[in-house]
């Protein structure tokens, strides 16, 4: 569970990071243009950097229908999906483990394992479509692409998050041995030792009372007495 709970919140921030940041692909090298120029390129903007002197200008117009592919549009629904799926699951979470409870809750851990397992693939699969498909989408002629470090920063928290939601599955393991394990009748000592110990003399002043008045007999446990 612990493995779970440390990988899905950094997988969370570098998913959210990738999401928002415009740099999944960068564009360098455009011919007519500066040497210096650098367009990056998001699934939400466009970005325009001169790197000799570090001014950056970001909503630039996308004249190429950048935006308008299919692999651009996908990653604009599903990371966001993504991130959502993820809180849910952190929230679910944080249900099952001991934190602040005497005995976790394996089945709401292995819940939530599967509920980030899927968050992972949400934010997988549009990062893997892109980079598939990097080289296809529309860019000026003549131009070098590279791929950004939003793009792998998307990358790095999907598979956090399916790691840590498969070590919360795990909990589904520990909660079948639980369900499977055979309840022991209570020993029949343990029923009779309270009984048992009713009629015991407590103090010194029980047994001389009892022998005064002949009810020895009150209890068959031994006592000072009869020695």
């Amino acid at each position: 569970m612990i493995v779970g709970l440390v990988l899905c919140p950094c997988g969370l921030l570098l998913t959210f990071t990738g999401t928002l940041t415009p740099k999944w692909r960068q564009v360098s090298l455009i011919p007519n243009q500066p040497i210096d120029l650098i367009l990056e390129q998001g699934i939400w903007d466009v970005c325009r950097e001169r790197q000799s002197s570090h001014d950056r200008l970001c909503g630039q117009a996308d004249e190429l229908g950048y935006f308008e592919q299919v692999p651009v549009r996908v990653a604009q629904g599903m990371m966001p999906t993504s991130v959502v799926v993820t809180l849910l699951g952190l929230v679910v979470a944080a249900l099952g483990v001991r934190c602040w409870q005497e005995e976790p809750q394996h089945l709401v851990a292995g819940v939530a394992g599967l509920v980030l397992l899927l968050s992972g693939l949400l934010s997988l699969v549009p990062a893997s479509w892109y980079t598939h498909e990097l080289w296809a989408l529309p860019a000026p002629t003549g131009s070098t692409l590279v791929v950004g470090y939003s793009l792998v920063l998307s990358y790095l928290g999907s598979c956090l998050e399916i790691f840590g939601g498969l070590a919360l599955t795990l909990s589904f393991h520990q909660c079948c041995k639980d369900h499977r394990a055979p309840k022991l009748p209570p020993s029949p000592l343990t029923e009779a030792g309270p009984q048992s110990t009713a009629g015991a003399y407590h103090n010194p002043w029980d047994v001389l009372e009892d022998e005064r008045d002949g009810q020895h007999q009150r209890s068959t446990l031994p006592c000072d007495s009869d020695l």
